[in-house]
């Protein structure tokens, strides 16, 4: 199988690149002063021509071109791709990411991956041992924090796009989707999961994946509310929908709902029970509960039910650089984002602050000094996820295991721990996967039962962007020091006293707030 990977992966860089010299070739073959509608149509009767060759439409020979282009124009990628040690699936999530990036700015995403002589090279798992999605995850993540235009510019036109959208599907299905700012969508999530969870038991047939729909359904469905613009244009509540509104769950003049979807209105009241037909005079039943009251404003959303981590530069927290944070179980957001999150007193999200000199994890909260506690979030910051190989677990699901038995003579430290998804931990204990020993910094690799050996997956972090003006504290990597503008680099003397002292000052008001 690995040697069929292989020659798909050399099948489509030779199919990319015919498709690339056929346009080219097309393209020389027109004359220069050919008029534009000669052009034009001329690309058009090639891109159809590609279609009916590789029997797809015109739509996918139309972006087939256009990646096949994007991949020839960066070599590195070119070459990974012939041989064979980058898969045409993969290929295409850097033609993705980099499409509304320049030339240069692409390349040197292209390069930090699959370059081993770039400047600053992809750490931890090569991007040919990462499944599609968690290498997206890193490449969006890069591509995040080196974009050319500012994450908080592209944010505030993300969040004028935000929307809903219907699809129908097979079956008597379909889909509801959302297109929302990241913290209020993974709050959404973590909600909807903490309230299933509380519901699950023995006498609870559904699955998790089962009761998120029914919760979210049976929230919307049974909201009497209506939203009307407000003088400053955020949404008020009130307590009658307009005359001419029709619920969505009822018909009009009926106060029933649609359907018992068997969820409490009131979060605290969760039980387990049968599916059996509702006793109207049980309490918990959506019957006889009362409705609950409406919120005073319909743009706040829940915080979720379980810790976050928010890990957020020291100086994009002070608002001296726009630098991204990253949301866990999402990746970078804007760091307006992170400050209002943090500074809302919203207990479920943590802060993890990172050191100005290096990017290292400099503190992770002062709420508890339990050591199981201060282990368990230092092994989130450390693996970001299940430490299983192409598993994008986050931590908010994940266990805590010994990767040595304690049996075994294993030792409750940080370099014999990971986590992992209750899904892989089973798989550990009950078949021949072995991880390999971990570090202080690095999570475990893991060998299968025939032998084969998966590198350990790490954060890809870098050192936090300095604000103009101000130089690295003493203790600053030579390797990770900024530069000047001529480009020589900072050497620690040039340091001055006051910067220092001025920085420990802010360091400490930050920590002790």
């Amino acid at each position: 199988m690995g040697l069929e990977k292989k020659l798909e992966s050399q099948a489509s860089a030779r199919k990319v690149r015919s498709v690339a010299e056929a346009m080219d070739l097309q393209r020389a073959m027109t004359p220069p002063g050919a008029p534009l509608h000669d052009r034009t149509y001329t690309e058009i009767s090639t891109v159809e021509e590609i279609a009916g060759i590789l029997t797809i439409s015109s739509g996918a020979a139309s972006a087939f071109v256009t990646q096949s282009r994007q991949v020839c124009a960066m070599p590195p990628l070119m070459d990974a791709l012939s041989a064979g040690s980058l898969s045409w699936q993969q290929a295409r999530i850097f033609t993705d990411e980099t499409e509304c990036l320049d030339h240069a700015a692409a390349a040197a995403l292209v390069e930090h991956f699959l370059d081993p002589d770039a400047p600053n090279p992809a750490r931890g798992c090569p991007a040919s041992e990462l499944v599609p999605a968690r290498l997206r995850a890193k490449v969006r993540g890069w591509r995040e924090r080196h974009h050319p235009e500012s994450i908080e510019k592209r944010h505030r036109k993300g969040v004028a796009d935000r929307r809903v959208e219907f699809t129908p599907d097979r079956d008597g299905m379909a889909w509801i989707a959302a297109y929302l700012p990241a913290d209020q969508a993974l709050a959404i999530w973590n909600d909807l999961t903490a309230t299933a969870r509380s519901l699950q038991g023995p006498n609870e047939p559904r699955t998790l994946t089962q009761l998120r729909p029914d919760i979210l359904t049976h929230r919307l469905l049974t909201y009497r509310g209506a939203i009307a613009p407000g003088p400053t244009g955020t949404g008020d509540v009130s307590g009658e929908a307009p005359e001419d509104m029709i619920g969505l769950a009822t018909v009009v003049g009926s106060d029933e709902p649609a359907t018992d979807l068997g969820i409490s209105d009131h979060p605290g009241s969760h039980g387990n029970r049968a599916p059996a037909e509702p006793d109207p005079t049980a309490p918990g039943t959506l019957e006889s509960t009362p409705k609950p009251a409406l919120d005073t404003d319909a743009a706040k959303v829940p915080t979720p039910r379980a810790d976050v981590l928010v890990t957020v530069p020291f100086f994009a927290l002070l608002g001296l650089t726009d630098e991204p944070a990253v949301l866990d179980g999402y990746g970078p957001i804007p760091a307006s984002m992170a400050r209002q999150l943090l500074s809302e007193g919203a207990e479920s999200f943590r802060r993890v602050l990172l050191d100005p000199s290096d990017g290292t994890p400099l503190e992770i909260g002062r709420t508890s000094y339990r050591l199981t506690k201060a282990m368990r979030k230092a092994l989130h910051l450390r693996d970001g996820k299940c430490a299983f190989p192409g598993c994008s677990n986050n931590a908010l699901d994940n266990e805590i295991d010994h990767l040595k038995a304690w049996q075994h003579g294993g030792t409750t430290g940080i370099s014999n721990l990971a986590q992992v998804c209750p899904k892989h931990h089973r798989l550990k204990h009950n078949s021949g996967w072995e991880p390999t020993p971990a570090a202080k910094d690095e999570p475990p690799g893991w060998t299968s039962p025939t032998g084969q050996h998966y590198q350990a997956e790490q954060p890809d972090r870098e050192p936090p962007q300095w604000p103009p003006g101000i130089l690295p504290l003493e203790n600053s990597a030579p390797e990770t020091s900024p530069t000047k503008s001529c480009g020589s680099k900072i050497s620690a003397s040039e340091t001055s006293p006051a910067h220092t002292s001025a920085l420990e000052g802010l360091l400490l008001q930050l920590l002790s707030g």
